[in-house]
């Protein structure tokens, strides 16, 4: 099996358990709520989630684009997408559209306003060529936010640090293996770091944000 078959797998295995955390965690509403403000959108705008998962950040996107704007929701796996497209159902929302496709080759041909991705350039073979491409589908003026993991800086972050990494572990398939050629949490970091760099080189303004004791990182950057 592929590494993108084993990973559709994966996630589509647990869509019910990652749907509920994606939702529930405490502190995750809020989180959501900042990334899509720094997106900076207004009403009528066009919004693109690369990895939009169960569909817990389309309302807060909905929201700033209002019922004039378009929402487009893009994920590889099946049964996490059926839930987008439930809760789409469910609300109404004739201007969010979910589709199935890759985020490193998304179905977008036409600028858009801006672009979010919550937890995915981690997960990506080439994060910092990925982010130039979609750097490449913003409009001039639009934003690009991502929001990913890594460990923390802080003082007292060893054993919030020691937990991300069990984290990383059982969230990286296969979760039975024993022993990585190259260690989950290294590659993790590093593709994120990647990311944020690749971003930062293409902004012509950055904001940045930690949350969640310095583990999660929001990072916004203004395409002109």
């Amino acid at each position: 099996m592929s590494g993108a078959s084993s990973a559709q797998a994966f996630y589509g295995r647990w869509a019910a358990l990652y749907d509920a955390v994606a939702r529930h965690m405490p502190g995750v509403a809020r989180l959501r709520e900042r990334a899509a403000s720094a997106l900076r959108l207004s009403a009528g705008d066009t919004v693109v989630e690369m990895g939009c998962g169960t569909g817990a950040n389309l309302p807060y996107l909905r929201e700033q684009v209002g019922p004039d704007g378009t929402v487009v929701g893009v994920d590889f796996t099946g049964p996490i997408l059926d839930r987008a497209r439930d809760l789409v159902e469910r609300r109404g929302w004739e201007n969010v559209h979910v589709v199935r496709g890759d985020a490193t080759r998304p179905p977008i041909t036409d600028g858009v306003d801006g672009i979010l991705s919550t937890f995915v350039v981690g997960m990506l073979a080439d994060p910092a060529g990925t982010v130039d491409d979609w750097c490449d589908l913003l409009n001039a003026g639009g934003h690009l936010v991502l929001v990913d993991a890594a460990e923390s800086d802080r003082w007292y972050a060893a054993p919030i640090n020691a937990a991300f990494r069990a984290v990383t572990v059982l969230s990286t398939p296969p979760t039975l293996r024993v022993r990585y050629e190259n260690s989950p949490h290294e590659s993790l970091v590093r593709r994120v770091t990647d990311a944020r760099d690749a971003l930062r080189a293409r902004s012509a303004a950055v904001a940045h944000e930690d949350h969640w004791a310095g583990i999660v990182r929001l990072t916004g950057g203004r395409i002109d």
